[in-house]
């Protein structure tokens, strides 16, 4: 086997087979370049940008958690519920705070379910899901409510050149790339998920499960923000995508949905990738219904091909 094809076949055992949805996005680029006139405009670009800015954002916090074996189908009704409290047509010191104050009491919630009282996490997240996405509605019934025009200039236009959404995208990736791959508590993540802890949520585990489940509500509250400046307004059903599409995505990144072996570069390239298709799909004209379709095939055939033993460092 050449180097070339150990690296592509092989990547870093602990981050993933990242490198093969790399080249099937590039693929898809000049495919979707040389079959319509559309996709390399500028405007497409930028609409493109903005479309992967928010899935990026929420599919880390599912990456963070997906690597301690967990899986967090809360993150859609975070995003939901922080439009609306920034809806609220409060002052921006108020409803900033109290929106990441209120993501941080759900990823509380959805770690303390999965630790101390050992609900699977789907069931837990499922459960929390449901609560969040009750008080998102109570507090915004339907899409409407000012935004604070403080929150709408840092997601809209431009700094030194930089579209915003793009440099949303960077902040946020170097942030969990600390958190991931240069901290301790990454490495805590990596070894829980892969089994090399002394006892099955030990103290430590049950703490770094717990901050794994804050942070990607986190990470979800920042998504929201970022909708909520982008569209100038709440809406309760905005995030409802999110969960299996951050998953979907984390997937197609190379992360082991059975904890253990992901990377947040791998997660980019798979968040990427799934903006592509569903951009390509729209510009040739695909019915949403079919959209969605192909969606859970994704999903389906990229779990099917995960190993289920092994997983680790």
């Amino acid at each position: 086997m050449t180097k070339l094809g150990h690296i592509i076949l092989r990547s870093n055992s602990r981050h993933g087979l990242w490198t093969i949805p790399l080249l099937i996005a590039i693929s898809g680029c000049a495919g979707l370049t040389a079959s319509t006139a559309d996709f390399a405009s500028w405007q497409n670009s930028l609409n493109l940008v903005a479309q992967a800015a928010p899935l990026i954002l929420v599919s880390i916090g599912q990456m963070i958690v997906i690597l301690v074996r967990g899986l967090d189908l809360s993150v859609g009704a975070v995003v939901s519920l922080t439009t609306g409290i920034l809806s609220l047509n409060a002052p921006v010191y108020f409803t900033l705070p109290g929106a990441i104050a209120m993501a941080v009491v759900v990823g509380l919630l959805n770690g303390f379910s999965v630790t101390r009282l050992r609900v699977h996490p789907i069931i837990a997240t499922l459960s929390i899901m449901g609560i969040t996405q009750g008080v998102a509605m109570l507090m915004r019934p339907t899409a409407g409510g000012t935004v604070p025009s403080q929150i709408v200039s840092l997601v809209n236009g431009h700094v030194l050149g930089i579209y915003m959404p793009v440099l949303w995208t960077i902040v946020a990736v170097l942030v969990a790339w600390k958190i991931v791959h240069g901290s301790r508590l990454g490495l805590h993540l990596f070894a829980i998920g892969g089994g090399e802890t002394a006892g099955t949520f030990g103290i430590a585990e049950q703490r770094n499960i717990i901050a794994a489940y804050v942070l990607s509500s986190c990470f979800a509250a920042v998504a929201g923000i970022f909708l909520a400046g982008r569209i100038a307004s709440g809406d309760p059903n905005i995030g409802a995508q999110y969960a299996i599409d951050s998953i979907t995505a984390v997937a197609l990144g190379g992360t082991q949905l059975a904890g253990g072996i992901g990377s947040v570069h791998g997660t980019v390239i798979g968040c990427t990738l799934l903006a592509l298709i569903a951009n390509g799909m729209n510009l040739l004209n695909v019915s949403a219904f079919v959209q969605t379709v192909v969606k859970g095939l994704i999903l389906l055939v990229v779990i099917s091909l995960q190993p289920r033993k092994n997983i680790g460092l």
